[in-house]
């Protein structure tokens, strides 16, 4: 069975869009022609890839299990262009990277930034995505590298360990929990919170755990990012759960009351998540050397 790499990169881009003419657009062809290319790698496969009907396409089964393998190997392909390009091994390149709401908004943009600027020739892609969505990425080849923090169940990936940072509770120096030097979840349950826009991690995280609890998040305000929450607890809005790093550094230049959080999966393992590291082209290894301690960088 042969396959032509340009017929799985426009099934990836089909995939991936509303839209058979959209998709079609990305690959820079005619909707006729990719419609005819999509019938073709059906007849040879035998079996339908997609569901087509006036609001758009929808993966079949088949399809399904078509893309994560189509992914795979356009992103090996990538890898293999990298590998010879004339700039050297880690010095260019396209990096795709699934990571949580911290590693988004807090320590990745500065590390990111002296990392590119060492390295024109790499590009990077940086999505914000949930747990699951991130393991799913690493292993379906969506992604080179995910950033995820907490427990991992993530069979058939390598994890490697990189820091480790807490959930803790920031609220005003006038807030009637400032007294306390810890407070449980249910604790703070009672007041409303400032927390992040819906679909982040944190949030999801925070939700999942009260509804254990069989209580609700009170939400007053939803903010984009930990600098605008302190804020807002600044302004005696509400109080907000947040990773202590974050904490600490606004509390330098904000009136804040940091308090442990005193729960059991407060404590946050930050870990990044391959598929298969010494697979993996120069570009994506020296980002990951630069993210690992010292002592344990590869």
């Amino acid at each position: 069975m042969h396959f032509d790499l340009p017929d799985l990169r426009l099934f990836i881009h089909i995939a991936e869009s509303p839209s058979l003419t959209q998709g079609a657009r990305r690959a820079s062809l005619s909707p006729a022609a990719a419609s005819a290319r999509i019938k073709a790698l059906e007849g040879q496969l035998d079996t339908r890839l997609l569901y087509r009907d006036s609001r758009g396409v929808e993966l079949t089964p088949s399809g399904q299990r078509l893309l994560q393998h189509a992914r795979l190997i356009m992103r090996q392909v990538d890898y293999l262009k990298s590998e010879f390009t004339e700039y050297g091994s880690d010095s260019a390149g396209h990096i795709r990277i699934f990571a949580n709401t911290t590693a988004v908004t807090e320590f990745l943009p500065e590390i990111l930034a002296g990392f590119l600027a060492e390295r024109p020739g790499v590009t990077v892609d940086l999505q914000e995505r949930l747990s699951r969505d991130i393991v799913r990425g690493v292993l379906d080849g969506g992604a080179d590298l995910g950033i995820i923090a907490g427990p991992v169940e993530a069979a058939g990936l390598q994890v490697l360990h990189f820091s480790t940072d807490r959930l803790v509770l920031v609220v005003p120096d006038n807030h009637p929990l400032a007294c306390r030097d810890q407070v449980s979840l249910r604790d703070t349950l009672q007041y409303q919170h400032i927390g992040l826009h819906d679909g982040s991690t944190l949030l999801t995280f925070l939700r999942e755990h009260v509804e254990t609890l069989g209580g609700t998040l009170s939400l007053r305000i939803q903010m984009s990012g930990f600098e605008a929450i302190c804020r807002m607890v600044e302004a005696n809005v509400g109080i907000g759960i947040i990773p202590e790093s974050a904490a600490s550094r606004h509390s330098r230049t904000m009136k804040l009351h940091i308090i442990e959080l005193n729960e059991p999966w407060a404590v946050r393992e930050r870990s990044m998540l391959v598929r298969d590291l010494e697979a993996l082209p120069g570009s994506v290894r020296a980002l990951i050397a630069t993210l690992l301690p010292e002592s344990a960088a590869v």
